[in-house]
């Protein structure tokens, strides 16, 4: 691939992979929150799950409008309704909902707390609907636009791009904390301006305003990428995607890919009735149950969490901050791994030694919770980084690979559904498991609901290194065609 044919596709991987990043420091930014909400809100551990979990809720929202928004009106065009979601979400965050009404800007000294809190559940909620489209659309994006040789490497930057948001926003609340000082979060004077209301008095809205950013060149940036040309072969307008496999592979080597899409795309019937074809049973079973063991074993309490889960443990606020700014770090770190060997030693090797070291790091922190140690955080950043070099990335590959053209986007929804609905249920009952089993149950339970994946991943997950996404749905047609046979 030539020089400019590689930065086209760089590029254009590159601006779908924004919409992980803004999922990252979605997900993150909200850790610094917590304690600021609880203060501000008066909230019980229940009610702080709730806040916390709001945006997961609507990522499961998210997941299943997205596989019909793929399919139908493209993969572009799904971001783009993502990408506003995450702006309208950021801007109601940071802004109480009088804003508009009270131009005299009083709304920042004396707000209606009620008013305020529902209207927070509300725009989390439509946040969390973009970054379900984007979790199901994002991966379908780049896979259908890699080379069979990089798919893996491609894909797996969009996990990159999470764990970068995620680190990001763990850096920019201990920013946000450090700069505001003992005066964060307590309401000062009629005479507090506007940015030391946002950043000291309220400091969770100027946490949750640095989003408005990124989301706007998101949203921006989108309106100059192509769609697939996988995807508009679907839709019959084979001109348009022959011009962009052109620009990405080389006339000669379009061509050929080109006939070899049209040869299955006939062969395919779309929609529900294609999923639930015999050849696509375990594929289904794969890319419901993946998704599920990887928030299964407790990543989403970690990152929504993290600086309340290391306080259990250090009893210092500045400190927890900083465990977490470490958690983001080794989080990123340990997915340059996965980047730089997914395509070498495959995506079931790397998912079988991560969830071993999950199993064993995420007892590990159990053990040391219930002896009282103050070294929880080692045990804890190993399960971060296990899961960094597996789970994380992997799912998103395998679940993005899996399925045909057709029904990519209806198929990696299910699995986006049931990622995010695990962990919503993980998120919202951690602090309750925390109050009533102690961080030393809890994790113990995360270790327990690990185990299970390691059989399943060794048993039902094929090796789908290097080859062409054609080339794995004929693999699935000739495995059902050969145990007829038997």
């Amino acid at each position: 691939m030539s020089t400019k044919k590689s930065n086209y596709l760089l590029g254009i991987s590159f601006v779908s992979t924004i919409g992980g990043f803004l999922f990252g420091y979605d997900t993150a930014i909200i850790s610094g929150c917590n304690s600021f909400l609880e203060q501000h809100f008066q909230l019980s551990a229940a009610m702080l799950g709730l806040v916390v979990s709001s945006a997961l809720l609507g990522t499961i929202l998210g997941c299943v409008i997205a596989g019909t928004i793929t399919d139908k009106f493209g993969r572009k065009k799904a971001l783009i309704l993502a990408a506003l979601c995450l702006t309208v979400s950021a801007l109601g965050s940071m802004l109480p909902p009088q804003f508009l009404g009270d131009l005299d800007h009083s709304f920042w000294i004396a707000s209606d707390v009620t008013t305020s809190f529902n209207f927070l559940i509300v725009v989390r909620l439509i946040g969390g609907i973009g970054v379900g489209i984007t979790s199901v659309v994002a991966p379908i994006y780049i896979s259908e636009l890699s080379k069979p040789e990089s798919r893996g490497k491609m894909v797996s930057m969009y996990q990159l791009s999470i764990t970068l948001g995620i680190l990001l926003a763990f850096l920019v609340d201990w920013i946000v904390l450090s700069n505001a000082g003992d005066a964060a979060g307590i309401i000062s004077s009629e005479s507090s301006s506007f940015w030391s209301w946002l950043f000291v008095d309220e400091l969770w809205r100027g946490m949750f305003g640095t989003e408005v950013p990124i989301a706007l060149l998101f949203l921006c940036l989108l309106f100059i990428v192509p769609e697939t040309p996988r995807w508009l072969i679907t839709k019959g307008r084979k001109v348009e995607a022959l011009a962009i496999m052109e620009k990405i592979l080389g006339k000669e080597e379009a061509q050929v890919e080109m006939k070899e899409i049209e040869a299955l795309e006939k062969e395919e019937t779309g929609g529900f009735k294609e999923l639930f074809q015999p050849f696509l049973r375990i594929p289904l079973l794969i890319g419901i149950l993946l998704p599920m063991f990887a928030h299964l074993s407790g990543i989403a309490a970690i990152m929504y969490y993290a600086p309340n889960i290391i306080n259990e443990s250090v009893k210092s606020v500045e400190s927890a901050f900083l465990g977490a700014v470490l958690v983001g770090v080794v989080n990123s770190a340990f997915t340059f791994v996965a980047i730089s060997q997914i395509e070498k030693f495959g995506r079931k090797k790397l998912l079988l030694i991560g969830v071993v070291g999950a199993f064993i790091s995420l007892s590990g922190v159990g053990i040391l919770f219930a002896i009282g140690s103050q070294y929880v955080i080692i045990p804890l950043l190993m399960y971060v980084a296990s899961f960094a070099f597996s789970f994380g990335p992997i799912v998103w590959v395998i679940i993005s690979e899996i399925f045909p053209t057709r029904i990519r986007g209806l198929a990696v929804s299910i699995g986006s559904f049931s990622l995010m609905v695990t962990g919503f249920v993980v998120t919202l009952t951690n602090p309750v498991l925390i109050e009533t089993i102690n961080a030393s149950g809890t994790f113990f339970l995360y270790a327990f609901l690990t185990m299970p994946a390691i059989w399943f991943i060794w048993k039902f997950v094929p090796e789908t290194k290097g080859k062409t996404l054609e080339d794995i749905e004929k693999y699935w047609r000739s495995k059902i065609k050969s145990s007829n046979k038997s």
